[in-house]
């Protein structure tokens, strides 16, 4: 059907940049939104940012200023680049996105989820 893959995460030093990729691919007609969220260990799930498909774009207070969420829609990707990297910014980072793509029968839609890659900040 359709998956997610992210691709970027590493080990950084607390100040540095990386920068996260994520692709989508399958029978798919459309993306609406696009996004990224973190979880540390031993923590919630939370949002970090959001992209719309007309390219308008929110971030959680955290974050706001540091990082940047982009997409190339001819690609189906999504990116974050994200600057000035502090050590509580390490977590594992996914990708979600919202798709409009095919079962072979139907157009369906539904929210898919990347599998996760580590961001790792050493103070």
């Amino acid at each position: 059907q359709v998956q997610l893959v992210e691709s970027g995460g590493g080990l950084v030093q607390a100040g540095g940049s990386l920068r996260l990729s994520c692709a989508a691919s399958g029978r798919i007609r459309s993306i609406n939104d696009m996004a990224w969220y973190r979880q540390g260990h031993g923590k919630p799930r939370e949002w970090v940012a959001t992209i719309t498909s007309g390219s308008s774009t929110n971030y959680a207070d955290s974050v706001k200023g540091r990082f940047a969420i982009s997409r190339d829609n001819a690609k189906n990707a999504v990116f974050l680049q994200m600057n000035s990297l502090k050590s509580e910014d390490t977590a594992v980072y996914y990708c979600n996105a919202d798709i409009t793509y095919s079962n072979g029968i139907l157009w369906r839609e539904s929210a898919f989820w990347g599998q996760g890659t580590q961001v790792t900040v050493s103070s």
